[in-house]
């Protein structure tokens, strides 16, 4: 039994991680403040999503208590009190979640974007530095930018676009170089296009499903074709789970998704089984968001014996049902 802390612990993929590996015996910890895409948020843009948000949110939590996760709410980037908890906590292995979850609201808030990926790395490597415990570093496929090859590895080029890119890459930069000089094991994850049960992050696959469900249009930007290796959490999770407990993950960098790019045409087509009616509007691409496709998955599936077992058909329609219904129980 391994004793796991998770910073950024009750977000959309730490909440369903630790339900993974509480499962697989570990003594899991979450640590999060609930300020950025969770409950205490204080993005009151839009009041109605906010009590559809509000009510998944606070399902996450109710899912943590009564699988007896332990929970502590609290700030990541204070360093004082987070170094205080990481001894008392004492972790085998540390995985960074912290982050603004989506680029879109990175280019518009780089202060916000920084302050709660960067800061809460730095002190969580402070604490690695002594303690000499596991690394695990969420990182992201945007950090190689515009893809310029059909499938991209692992030892492609990275040239990120935009804040939240480049504050990636950076991320994965400061993981090496503490590694390097304090002689602590790491691993860090790429991970792609994400969706999945619980998620509030804005993420196309779910602002597909929610506009659908509210008789809005669906808003797509570019073309139809553009493709993203979209992933399902459950496939994601079970990678990062094996990283916890494989040797041979430390000090490796691995892209964690499905392995295959596709057409966002195919969310629509998914999605319209399930909405016969839906409208479509088009809108220029975002010039910061790279254009991407298919990651590669070759070094995961030898390295840890990773497995995606999701593909679009089957997950996003399994998101679509589960969104239907929690709607339908929640926000009557």
């Amino acid at each position: 039994m391994k004793k796991i802390l998770l910073v950024g612990g009750a977000g959309f993929i730490g909440h369903n991680l630790a339900l993974l590996l509480k499962k697989k015996n570990n003594q899991v910890t979450l640590l999060d403040s609930l300020k950025i895409n969770n409950i205490k948020s204080k993005d009151k843009k839009n009041i109605y999503n906010k009590k559809l948000y509000n009510s998944i949110l606070n399902n996450r939590l109710k899912i943590i208590k009564n699988n007896k996760i332990k929970f502590i709410e609290g700030d990541a980037r204070d360093s004082k009190r987070s170094m205080k908890l990481f001894k008392k906590i004492n972790p085998n292995i540390i995985i960074h979640l912290a982050a603004v979850s989506h680029a879109n609201k990175s280019n518009k808030d780089p202060h916000t974007t920084f302050d709660n990926s960067l800061v809460t790395l730095e002190n969580t490597l402070n604490f690695a530095k002594d303690a000499k415990c596991k690394i695990i570093y969420l990182s992201s496929s945007m950090v190689y930018g515009n893809f310029n090859k059909k499938t991209i590895k692992e030892n492609d080029q990275c040239n990120p676009i935009g804040i939240y890119g480049n504050l990636k890459l950076a991320g994965e930069m400061m993981v090496k170089s503490y590694s390097n000089i304090f002689r602590f094991p790491y691993t860090i994850i790429r991970p792609s296009a994400l969706y999945g049960e619980r998620c509030v992050s804005r993420r196309v696959g779910q602002i597909f499903i929610e506009n659908a469900i509210q008789n809005k249009p669906i808003t797509l930007q570019g073309s139809k074709n553009e493709k993203l290796d979209f992933t399902y959490i459950e496939d994601l999770i079970k990678g990062i789970e094996l990283c916890c407990r494989k040797k041979s993950a430390i000090n490796q960098t691995f892209n964690l998704t499905f392995g295959r790019g596709r057409p966002i045409s195919k969310l629509i087509q998914i999605l319209s089984t399930q909405f016969p009616k839906l409208k479509i509007h088009y809108k220029t691409r975002d010039k910061f968001m790279p254009i991407r496709g298919t990651l590669s998955i070759k070094k995961a599936k030898k390295i840890l014996g990773f497995k995606s077992n999701f593909p679009l058909e089957i997950g996003y329609l399994k998101y679509i049902k589960w969104y239907k219904n929690f709607y339908k129980n929640n926000m009557k």
